[in-house]
């Protein structure tokens, strides 16, 4: 159950800072301290809501914007992470929504692409754990790689990373080296005509060569 719960909160936490998300963190603070026996997930989490709570709102989507949206170096997209700006990609983001599809229930995108973390933390939280917690296993390097660079840049977001990545089977990798080697060989790259990137931000796309 508390696997449940750190996917569900982590899913606000790490969503954009709209007034409904900044409102429920006092709420979501106290789901956390309600755990019978807080794991360490439970524990990494509550210390981001916590710490996310004391930060005046327009102050936190400021740092939002700035952490998520102003460098590919801490996507959200999982996919992006594995694919880059590739046609594959768009195979990817397909399966992503068949998965959605054969739950049978729907899912809200608002807007986001299907392989967006907090929508993927949000269907397994209240959808399909079993399911949901899979997609978040099988791009395992993703969310590795996220969580090291959040920690890397002592970002108050980093927790999070952790908090998702120990609700997984096994011990979270030590670097990036052996985060990139969870995704097994590296797809070839293909560009698409869409924005340069910058290797370092694209690790499994190229940096296995």
């Amino acid at each position: 159950m508390s696997a449940r719960i750190v996917h569900q909160v982590a899913s606000w936490v790490l969503s954009y800072p709209h007034d409904d998300v900044v409102q429920a963190l006092p709420g979501l603070a106290t789901a956390l301290r309600e755990q019978r026996r807080p794991t360490e997930a439970v524990r990494e989490l509550l210390a981001v809501v916590e710490a996310l709570a004391q930060v005046p709102a327009e102050q936190l989507r400021h740092d939002y914007v700035e952490t998520f949206d102003l460098t590919r170096r801490h996507a959200l997209h999982l996919s992006y992470w594995t694919e880059g700006d590739t046609r594959r990609r768009g195979e990817v983001l397909a399966a992503f929504k068949q998965v959605y599809r054969d739950s049978g229930q729907v899912v809200r995108l608002d807007g986001e692409l299907p392989d967006h973390l907090p929508v993927v933390l949000e269907f397994a939280a209240v959808v399909d754990p079993e399911t949901g917690t899979a997609l978040l296993q099988k791009y395992r390097a993703s969310l590795e790689l996220l969580r090291i660079e959040l920690e890397d840049d002592a970002s108050p977001w980093a927790g999070a990373g952790r908090a998702v990545c120990a609700t997984l089977p096994g011990a979270s990798p030590r670097t990036r080296t052996e985060a990139m080697a969870l995704a097994g060989p590296v797809q070839p790259v293909e560009s698409v005509g869409l924005e340069p990137y910058d290797p370092r931000l694209l690790p499994l796309a190229e940096g296995a060569r």
